[in-house]
Parts: structure tokens; C-alpha cells; sequence
């Protein structure tokens, strides 16, 4: 197992007096830097587990090259001059920071400026400097100058002015001879003020789904760490499934056991037991799970480094055995994952694999919303249907080696009963699919 290799805390002191006017002292940026979340990184009793697991660590500084370069391609192939990011999740795939990334996700309060072939700069909240001057691909912090309303009341119009100059101001010094901006998520105010200076706005999403597609071995280390944590989180979760305890209890243990394990947040809240399997969705309620019921659940965890792991299970409660109908649920669940996993080879195109998808009648069950989904830093691109839903929903694009994939089931009878929920997460490779979830299939 590598040693955490951590960015030196000195590399990014160059960019703090930009921040205030050269009068920062250097050895206060060091100090609350190494404070950072991030430079601290996992307890000793985390890292102790991923060696006891033979797990190797990511490289760091070498996965935000990587992150970065891939954003530049988009660009360039896109002909633009820069990318202004304001979605959390593509700002830590460019830059690698955060601030806050559940409150900045709907509170527009910090964004980064990346160049095509210039500069990265991080418009930080809030006096935040040393929350992104661990980054070794971040050249300058500046202070952000929001646009949300809970910060501009009725001068956004100026505010917004002002904002938009600065960005035009870092076009014309860092771009490619033109004005044109890839973003992502843009006020109007701030749409309306860039359009109004001559920007040709180009849609940074697309690129940046695009860009997160194909995993280094970096990344790929960084989310075994995230499953092998997630996984542990799970047994922490089990050792409390007995007959009597809540919903919400088993879900607080999860969550619980994903702080302590150097994990970030969990994108929902789907855990459900007895009758409120299905149809799917249900999320943990005060409900108290009884003996001989299924209990079902959908990770949907923000783990180490950021990574999500994207896993379900379906277990019986009790010392019991499970119902013939439980059974027959949980068998086509099994299949279906099984059978379309092995669907997802290089080359194979989304209209290919939707037209061999194995999965059971929708006119007497429901399923789910996707038979699989792109994994990364969050569910990502691309999502993959039901034949039924290809006219209305449908499209196509070629799966390639590196892309991380769930698989997913659910199965429910429509005629009423409980439901089964299941999905594991692959790596497509050269091969074969590469499973990277193992927590077991079992029922009980």
C-alpha cells in the first residue's frame, strides 16, 4: 500500500497574496491549509483497514492532471476559450476542492475559472483561501463575488456587472483570441450579463459529462477505497438489523459509519421495508422493520476522495426463511443484474445494449428507472433504458474501457407485495467487466 501522498502544503502559497493584496502572512495560509479536510485526510484506523485490504491509494496530485487535462480536451474540442464551473461536483472534478459542496449546490457562492490553455483559478466563499490552496492544479484563489440573491438583494443588476467583467476580463488575458465560455449551471442575471459583453455561451455540462466518462487507475484506486469503506459501512448497518429497529435507524448507522470512514454525504435517503418496497422510491421512515419482512436499500454515497458508491441490497429480517414469492423476487432480481452486466464491452454501443437487456415484464412488474447508469463523483452519463422508453427517451453513444457503470434492479409484482431493489457497480475493461462492489447477493 502507497503512503498518502498529499500535496505539500507550500506549493500554492504564490497564489494567496493575490487573495489579499500581498498583505496575507504565508505561514497562516500553512497552517489552516493543513487543517483542510482534505490534507488531513483518512483516520489512521481507515487507511489501517484499506492496507489490511491490500489497497492502494491514489496519486493525488497525478488524478487532478489527469481531471484537468481531460476538461482541456473537451474544450479545445469544443473551441472554447475557457470554462466557468459552478456545479460542485465539476468544480472538484477540475480543481479538486470544496467548500460546503450540499449548501453550494443550490447557494451559487463559489466557481472556478479554467482555462483552455491558461490559468485555473478558484473564485472561493468567504475568506476561504486555504479550502482550495491544497490543490496543486489550482493557480490563483480570488474572492468569489456571488450572484444569489441572498447576498445581493436588489443590487444584482450592478453586482452582476461588475461580476461579469472581471470573467471577460480573464478571457481576454488567458483565451484563445476569442470570448467563447463553456458553463455549466449560470444564473439569468449572470447569462444576461455575459451576453450583453459579447460571450458566446457554449453548454459546459455536456463537456464536463463527457470529460468525467473515462476513469484513470488513479480514480479507479481512489473508488475501491470508497467501496471497500462503503461496503464496512454496511456491516455496520447489519449488525443493528434485528426485528424492531426503524428505518431511519439503520439509515442514520450508514451515514454514521460514512463520516467516520473519511466519506462525505449521502445523496438520498432510500431504504424501505415491507410493503413500502414497492414501488420503489419509499425513503427511511419511522417505520419499524418486523421479522420475515425484506428490507431494501440504495447506497447512493459520497465516499472517500469524493467517489460514489452506487450499490443495493435486499435482505429478509429475522432468523426466519424467506417466502416462496420473496424468493422468486429476489432470483429475478439476481438475473437481471448477472445477465446485463456482462452486456457492458468496449464498442458496444447504448442502442445495442438496450436491445439485449434482460429484465422482467413490465405489464407485471415494476422496475426501475434505469437498467444502469454511469458512476463517478455522482450519478453520471450516460443512463440506459427500457425498450419500451427508447422512442420517448432514449439515446446512443459507444461504451468505452474505463467507464464505470452501475447495473441496477428492481423487482415488484403491480398486482401489490413487496419489492426487490439490487445493483452493483462495474469498470468496463478490455476484457470483461470488472466487478467492483463484492458485498454478497444474499438474501439472508
Amino acid at each position: 500500500m502507497k503512503e498518502n501522498t498529499a500535496t505539500p502544503l507550500v506549493a500554492p502559497l504564490r497564489h494567496f497574496p493575490k487573495i489579499h493584496g500581498g498583505q496575507a502572512a504565508p505561514g497562516w495560509l500553512i497552517e489552516h491549509t493543513g487543517r483542510n479536510m482534505h490534507a488531513l485526510g483518512p483516520a489512521p484506523e481507515v487507511l489501517a483497514e484499506w492496507k489490511s485490504a491490500g489497497l492502494t491509494l491514489p496519486d493525488l496530485p497525478a488524478m487532478r492532471r489527469y481531471r484537468l487535462q481531460r476538461v482541456r480536451q473537451q474544450l479545445r474540442a469544443a473551441d472554447c476559450d475557457a470554462a466557468l464551473l459552478y456545479d460542485p461536483l465539476n468544480v472538484r472534478y477540475a480543481t479538486d476542492t470544496t467548500n460546503m459542496s450540499l449548501w453550494t449546490m443550490h447557494n451559487a457562492v463559489r466557481y472556478a475559472f479554467v482555462s483552455t490553455d491558461g490559468p485555473v483559478i478558484v473564485f472561493e466563499f468567504s475568506d476561504g483561501a486555504f479550502l482550495s490552496a491544497h490543490s496543486n492544479v489550482v493557480d490563483e484563489i480570488r474572492p468569489a463575488k456571488s450572484l444569489h440573491p441572498f447576498y445581493t438583494g436588489n443590487r444584482i443588476e450592478e453586482i452582476s456587472q461588475r461580476w461579469a467583467e472581471e470573467i471577460v476580463t480573464l478571457l481576454n488575458e488567458h483565451g484563445r483570441g476569442g470570448r467563447r465560455l463553456a458553463v455549466d449551471m449560470l444564473s439569468l442575471d449572470g447569462i444576461r450579463a455575459l451576453e450583453k459583453k459579447g460571450v458566446d455561451l457554449v453548454s459546459g455540462q455536456v463537456l464536463l459529462e463527457d470529460a468525467r466518462l473515462v476513469k484513470s487507475e488513479d480514480e479507479i484506486s481512489a473508488m475501491r477505497c470508497a467501496v471497500h469503506a462503503c461496503e464496512r459501512n454496511i456491516d455496520d448497518m447489519r449488525a443493528i438489523f434485528k426485528p424492531g429497529v426503524t428505518e431511519v435507524a439503520l439509515w442514520a448507522r450508514l451515514q454514521e459509519s460514512n463520516f467516520k470512514r473519511f466519506g462525505e454525504w449521502l445523496e438520498t435517503r432510500l431504504l424501505a421495508s415491507g410493503p413500502r418496497t414497492n414501488p420503489w422510491y419509499q425513503e427511511a421512515s419511522r417505520k419499524i422493520v418486523e421479522a420475515g419482512e425484506l428490507m431494501a436499500f440504495d447506497t447512493d454515497l459520497i465516499g472517500p476522495y469524493g467517489m460514489c458508491v452506487d450499490m443495493s441490497r435486499t435482505w429478509l429480517c429475522g432468523d426466519g426463511r424467506p417466502t416462496p414469492a420473496q424468493t422468486d423476487l429476489f432470483a429475478l432480481a439476481c438475473e437481471t443484474i448477472e445477465r446485463n452486466t456482462e452486456l457492458f464491452r468496449p464498442g458496444a454501443t447504448l442502442r445495442e445494449i438496450t436491445e439485449r437487456l434482460w429484465y422482467p415484464s413490465v405489464e407485471d412488474y415494476n422496475g426501475y428507472t434505469v437498467l444502469a447508469h454511469g458512476v463517478g463523483l455522482c450519478d453520471e452519463y450516460p443512463s440506459i433504458f427500457t425498450r419500451e422508453k427508447w422512442d420517448e427517451v432514449g439515446f446512443d453513444d459507444v461504451i468505452h474501457a474505463g467507464f464505470v457503470i452501475s447495473v441496477e434492479a428492481f423487482v415488484g409484482r403491480r398486482s401489490g407485495g413487496e419489492g426487490v431493489k439490487l445493483e452493483q457497480q462495474i469498470i468496463v475493461r478490455d476484457a470483461e467487466p470488472e466487478l467492483l462492489t463484492h458485498y454478497p447477493l444474499e438474501l439472508v
